[in-house]
């Protein structure tokens, strides 16, 4: 017997259970994965919320690291024992023990450790179709980055400074913003005590900047339109102070033909032919240094509650795993 979380109804921390699970064998095109450590991510407060549906009773959790120990017919690109990460649907990462589609699973370089493959590669993956297909960022480039001390944002702002761009990054505290400074970021503005619209503005000398990278949702779309140059464009990935409203498209006309998308890994990852190069272009960013996973915060997987608590109240910075 092996334990995982799941929740039974939508709502709280308080709605994760750490039960009892059989974990049979893999079947076609599937393997068992051992996890060694699972990644934190805000995804999965959507889920948990019941913003994003999922038929119940589920599993939680999008992302892990761990040892291959069953392979299921079809499969050839993994073997038992092989070192593995993955990101990217079913949910039930939150797990000891875990069946799998392996189509989503790739093998993990010995010099990245099982934490890092944890916390990487949800937000790793997709900071590299963020930068490299949402909108290809070029040397030159100045972008606004929000959330520029979470997960994806210290990644990107190592990445984006790796392509020769300029980053301005908002972050809600001072301690936030020098953190987002020391992964890279060339100007930081903390949100709660100034506009930021006017601090881009100030610091591109009203030009506006290439791109808006955009996980914050609600609160931060029209100014964000706001601080794009013309022809520039908004990307918006994520919906933390909850979703953009419906909005007229005329907008981006007026505002200088302005481009929108709103991308989602589940898009990349279920297909080998992307999945494969973006893997191997972050594990190279990875290893060569230019980009550097530094776990932040650990927790027990059966202690999720509180890791969920101090994620929505904004205690965490950077990436976080739970250790089954």
């Amino acid at each position: 017997m092996s334990k995982a979380i799941r929740i039974f109804e939508t709502g709280g921390p308080e709605v994760m259970q750490w039960v009892d699970v059989e974990v049979g064998d893999p079947g076609p095109g599937e393997v068992r994965v051992r996890h060694e450590a699972v990644g934190l991510n805000y995804i999965d407060v959507y889920f948990r919320t019941g913003l994003y549906k999922q038929p119940l009773p589920a599993g939680l959790g999008m992302e892990g690291a761990g040892v291959v120990e069953a392979v299921g017919a079809g499969v050839g690109h993994l073997s038992v024992g092989d070192r593995v990460a993955y990101a990217g649907r079913p949910t039930g990462a939150y797990a000891q023990v875990r069946v799998m589609p392996a189509d989503i699973v790739v093998r993990l370089p010995d010099a990245i450790s099982f934490e890092q493959g944890a916390a990487m590669m949800l937000q790793g993956l997709t900071t590299q179709y963020l930068l490299r297909d949402s909108y290809r960022v070029q040397a030159g480039d100045t972008v606004l980055l929000h959330a520029a001390a979470g997960g994806v944002g210290l990644i990107a702002s190592q990445w984006l400074k790796a392509l020769g761009a300029t980053v301005i990054g908002t972050a809600g505290s001072e301690e936030k913003a020098a953190l987002a400074r020391a992964h890279g970021c060339d100007y930081t503005i903390v949100y709660t005590r100034e506009s930021f619209v006017d601090k881009v503005k100030e610091i591109t000398g009203g030009k506006g900047v290439a791109a808006v990278y955009d996980s914050v949702g609600k609160d931060t779309f029209n100014g964000s339109l706001d601080c794009l140059k013309p022809r520039g464009t908004m990307v918006v990935f994520g919906n933390a102070s909850g979703p953009v409203p419906p909005f007229d498209l005329s907008v981006l006309g007026n505002k200088g033909s302005l481009r929108i998308t709103r991308p989602t890994l589940m898009t990349y990852v279920v297909h080998r032919e992307l999945l494969e190069p973006m893997a191997a272009e972050l594990f190279e960013m990875v290893t060569s240094g230019r980009v550097k996973i530094e776990v932040r915060q650990r927790y027990a997987l059966a202690d999720v509650a509180q890791a969920h608590r101090d994620l929505e109240g904004r205690k965490t910075t950077g990436t976080t795993v739970l250790l089954p």
